[in-house]
């Protein structure tokens, strides 16, 4: 009987992931942290920049690693086979508990808090019905969820759109916080622009998003450098240029401090009314980003389960080609930590061994012999080096300032090793 012909998308639907996978709410929320530390709008666009830079090295390293590979599963399979198949796994392991699983509930709980204010009633249960529902739609065949996909995306980027439109139409709000005065070097060689960077590199994760779902792409060896580097370009732009947004239509003693930038700045020019359409604005672009990381989380749990027998009753796939049971496995954690009331916790533990991994994934690069036939990265390998000694400055940062959470972090990927030897041990597949 002839196999049903996998669905492939394009490169657009692709970029679409990686830009809705991007943008949540680390860029509507960041701002007012790093003034606390930073306050000068070059230091600012200055932060973002890098944050862009090093999303970009990124998306060079993971087009490379894509195109050689072939397969999805992304950070599993690049650790896997440039390292050894120990370290894939504790990254696929780290991929299901926190960096796919946790973030949908993170986006459910931030949709929840922009609509409270707007008297939506019962938001718990329409985040659990949302969830419930994008598991389903991705469970029917990829055409599905590529079309999903993009019209969120295209929601989202309309949403945006508008905010970016807003300069053209009002001027600046008296005394805004756009300011040139305060010393560049003290803020930049500081221990706050450290920690703004933290900030910003949370908002720019999900640059690698395409990559996990490589061997969906269609002609995958020139559209997935393409996917990769467009979206990831696009989110730098519009990342700083919202920063300069938000500085022109706010004052600097309203945003200090303050997670609800973007409806403070808009508040100003367009009063409570405009607020609230942005509130709602803000959590309907979310169901994108929750969209993408259901998509592709799966993949890396699914390909796992190929290779480690714990993990066997996950290896099916619909007709449609679908990882189903992965799919739904992941959705179940992701209602474990929607109703945990320890998300916050979740993320201080696994924010260093996510470092940890993804630093991992880059530092492949150096271990993957060049050939002919794929993309190549500019500037092999000095991007790599980098961005791996970069990530390793910002490891130790988070030890230090927080070594409880670090250990943590250590002992999560401890538990994820013992599953490693209890798997083959007990249920080896070769």
């Amino acid at each position: 009987m002839k196999q049903p012909e996998i669905a492939k998308i394009g490169w657009i639907t692709a970029a679409a992931l990686v830009v809705s996978n991007m943008i949540g709410t680390g860029v509507f929320t960041s701002l007012g942290f790093q003034l606390a530390n930073v306050q000068n709008t070059i230091s600012i666009v200055l932060l973002w920049l890098i944050g862009g830079v090093l999303a970009l090295i990124g998306a060079f390293t993971f087009a490379e690693l894509g195109t050689y590979h072939k397969r999805s599963g992304g950070d599993y399979i690049f650790i896997s086979e440039a390292f050894h198949p120990f370290f894939g796994y504790l990254s696929g392991w780290t991929s299901l508990v926190a960096g796919f699983s946790a973030p949908v509930a993170i986006a459910a709980i931030a949709m929840e808090d922009y609509l409270k204010p707007l008297g939506v009633p019962y938001t718990r249960y329409l985040s659990v019905t949302l969830i419930l529902g994008l598991s389903t739609m991705h469970s029917i065949s990829i055409k599905h969820s590529s079309r999903f996909q993009l019209l969120t995306t295209i929601v989202k980027a309309l949403f945006i759109g508008i905010l970016l439109a807003l300069p053209f139409f009002f001027g600046d709000v008296p005394n805004h916080a756009i300011n040139f005065s305060t010393p560049i070097q003290p803020e930049v060689f500081s221990t706050g622009f450290a920690v703004s960077l933290l900030y910003v590199t949370y908002a720019y994760t999900g640059w690698n998003a395409a990559a996990y779902i490589v061997g969906e792409i269609d002609q995958s060896q020139k559209n997935l450098p393409k996917a990769l580097l467009t979206g990831t370009l696009i989110v730098t732009i519009v990342y700083i240029a919202l920063q300069l947004v938000f500085l022109q239509f706010a004052r600097m003693d309203q945003l200090t401090g303050k997670s609800e930038v973007a409806l403070i700045a808009i508040q100003n020019i367009l009063g409570n009314t405009g607020a609230s359409w942005v509130s709602l604005g803000i959590a309907v672009q979310l169901i994108a980003t929750m969209s993408s990381y259901i998509w592709i989380g799966s993949r890396i749990t699914h390909m796992m389960a190929q290779q480690h027998g714990l993990w066997q009753f996950l290896r099916s796939n619909n007709g449609a080609h679908v990882p189903v049971r992965a799919l739904w496995l992941q959705t179940g954690l992701t209602l474990i930590l929607l109703f945990s009331g320890t998300l916050e916790e979740v993320l201080l533990y696994t924010s260093f061994v996510l470092q940890l991994m993804g630093t991992l994934a880059v530092a492949s690069l150096l271990r993957t012999k060049r050939t002919e036939g794929h993309f190549h990265s500019p500037l092999r390998p000095y991007l790599q080096w980098a961005y791996v000694l970069f990530s390793c400055a910002v490891l130790i940062f988070i030890i230090q300032d927080r070594p409880k959470e670090s250990i943590g972090g250590v002992l999560m990927i401890c538990l994820g090793g013992a599953t490693y030897f209890f798997s083959k041990e007990r249920y080896s597949t070769k």
